[in-house]
């Protein structure tokens, strides 16, 4: 076939088919146009899911009327100008396709006036086609409204859902969109009716309550606020405690500069800072806001503008990590009680698994549980531990034992119940990870080289990667383009498949840079060892060892679950203890 120029209705059409995927997807394009022209107000509304008709009004600084025929034009914007600009975006729309694609698609209405004007002006699209702008009466701001989305190509009619799914995928998208714009009020109306208003957040205290309008009130009682601020990064936000992870990954959301995100890089981080307190097939639960440099970060690599590209990519990786690791290991009892913690700033690493803030007071593996009171404060202040300076203990003093697997304490609010294995699994975890720190990065040569078959990609990852790969007790030569000869591995892991761990961190390497396969690995085993060599349950514990191990609770990093992501203790207080007996109904 001969080469030919499409027509430009043609080409817009193509571009809707990456643009326009549903109604939810005219919708973000519009509320973002809503957002980058300086709105406080956004009002949706929505008819048969978004397919009979889309309506969003603004507040915004509106279009001046010999602009309004350009903004149906494609790669028309007044968000670039130049080169310079591309490179350090910081709208939300930027490429000018928007409006055309959605064109090309259905029938476009636009309104709008500036706060100076003393009118309006309106222009009409219809397959393609402009009328002329003409005089319309409206407040200051824009109302752009879409009909019979896809009408002119039914084939991507028959691809969508039913009108209520369409619907949800709307409301979702508003929600996400309040997260990242606190001080934005939003409407959402869906046939007639209204499905959401959201009040500007004012304050910390408005930031909570829309988050609890998005997220539920469950994820506000679970969350721990944190704000970090490293190397011109800033990272604020909300984490779910571990105790509050999902059986799948609906309540993730990551925004960078206001711009909701999925990134492997960002999934890899928060997946390694919780790695060691979920359940396996658990998912975290966030809400966080990453701000940086514009120019640090590429939004311009999916057509949809759902994924970035850093710049400095290990160095972002490493701070989300560290940040979000100390926030998970200061979740120990009497750490979290307080206002929304504030991170300080801190340099990269400093919150590594195990990060010395640990006491060492605890039970080690090689003792016998009748000597763990002897491990913790003497056994005079044991039993009444910090009643010398008038204090009482965040979990308090023991009280008795129930069954053999449950400490009861009271402390200054109520009851607390602990699970006494799950607490002492997780003390002796973390003691165990600060014991073999040292032994990490012993090898162990194997009495026979085995020789492994890599990428070419892989086989540059171990020539340029050797001392990292030393430092985590490897020994790997190169064999040739596509192969590796593997001569020691780490020590700990030396029973281990060897050869498919040494697959794993390489291709860790060629994706993300680098690798906590190994650390993963230890930390799986001396999670193991933890299990075996912590107080079984049924074992009869005195007053004193049971003071113990709640004082080595409070002074122990994820002292709140336990290797599994179990709880290892919960907390009623005198008012929920009167509740359960109807005391002053």
């Amino acid at each position: 076939m001969p080469i030919r120029q499409l027509p430009e209705h043609l080409v817009n059409q193509i571009a809707a088919g990456e643009v326009v995927e549903r109604p939810a997807s005219v919708v973000k394009e519009l509320v973002e146009n809503c957002l980058d022209a300086g709105a406080e107000r956004v009002r949706v509304e929505v008819e048969q899911g978004g397919v009979r008709r889309i309506r969003i009004s603004d507040d915004g600084c509106g279009i001046p009327v010999d602009e309004l025929p350009l903004a149906l034009r494609p790669h028309a914007t007044s968000k670039i100008q130049c080169l310079e600009d591309l490179e350090g975006v910081a709208s939300l729309g930027f490429r000018g396709e928007a409006l055309a694609s959605i064109a090309s698609v259905a029938r476009v209405r636009i309104a709008s006036r500036e706060p100076a004007s003393d009118s309006g002006h309106e222009i009409e699209a219809e397959g393609g086609e402009m009328k002329p702008p003409r005089p319309a009466a409206l407040a200051p701001g824009t109302v752009i409204e879409v009909r019979d989305l896809f009408y002119n190509t039914p084939a991507r009619r028959k691809f969508l859902r039913t009108e209520r799914t369409e619907f949800n995928h709307i409301d979702e998208l508003i929600k996400r969109i309040a997260l990242a714009n606190m001080d934005v009020a939003f409407e959402l109306h869906h046939n007639g009716r209204a499905i959401r208003r959201l009040a500007p957040a004012q304050g910390e205290a408005g930031a909570v309550r829309r988050v609890g309008d998005v997220c539920g009130e469950a994820f506000v009682d679970e969350a721990l606020s944190l704000v970090n601020e490293h190397a011109d990064m800033r990272l604020s936000g909300w984490i779910a405690r571990p105790s509050f992870s999902r059986s799948q990954a609906d309540l993730q959301f990551f925004f960078v500069n206001g711009r909701l995100v999925r990134d492997r890089l960002v999934a890899h981080a928060i997946r390694q800072a919780y790695r060691d307190v979920l359940f396996h097939g658990r998912h975290p639960a966030f809400v966080l806001m990453l701000s940086l440099d514009p120019r640090r970060v590429d939004v311009n690599v999916h057509p949809q503008k759902t994924e970035v590209r850093f710049r400095d990519g290990r160095l972002v990786h490493d701070f989300l990590f560290s940040t979000i690791n100390r926030a998970l290991a200061d979740t120990r009892p009497g750490q979290t009680d307080a206002a929304p913690a504030r991170l300080p700033s801190q340099t990269m690493g400093s919150a590594g698994a195990g990060g010395g803030h640990q006491a060492g007071l605890g039970l080690s593996v090689a003792e016998t549980v009748e000597r763990y009171a002897q491990l913790g404060r003497p056994a005079d202040q044991a039993a009444r531990g910090g009643e010398s300076d008038g204090a009482i203990p965040p979990l308090g003093f023991a009280v008795a034992q129930i069954h053999g697997v449950y400490v009861l304490a009271e402390n200054a609010r109520g009851l607390v119940v602990v699970d006494m294995h799950a607490a002492h699994e997780r003390i002796v975890y973390e003691q165990l990870k600060r014991t073999w720190a040292d032994d990490r990065v012993r090898s162990q040569r194997l009495l026979v080289p085995e020789r492994l078959a890599v990428s070419q990609r892989e086989a540059h990852a171990v020539e340029s990667h050797g001392q990292s790969l030393a430092r985590l007790g490897f020994e790997l030569d190169l064999a040739g383009p596509e192969a590796v000869t593997v001569r020691a591995v780490p020590s700990l892991l030396a029973r281990a498949d060897s050869l498919g761990l040494v697959r794993d961190v390489l291709s860790d390497l060629v994706e993300l840079g680098d690798s906590a396969r190994i650390e993963s690995a230890l930390d799986a085993l001396l999670s193991t060892m933890a299990c075996h060599g912590s107080v079984r349950a049924n074992r009869r514990l005195n007053i004193e060892e049971m003071n113990a191990l709640l004082r080595d609770m409070e002074r122990t990093e994820r002292s709140d679950q336990c290797n599994h992501g179990r709880p290892t203790w919960v907390e009623l207080d005198m008012k929920s203890l009167d509740r359960l007996f109807l005391r002053g109904q």
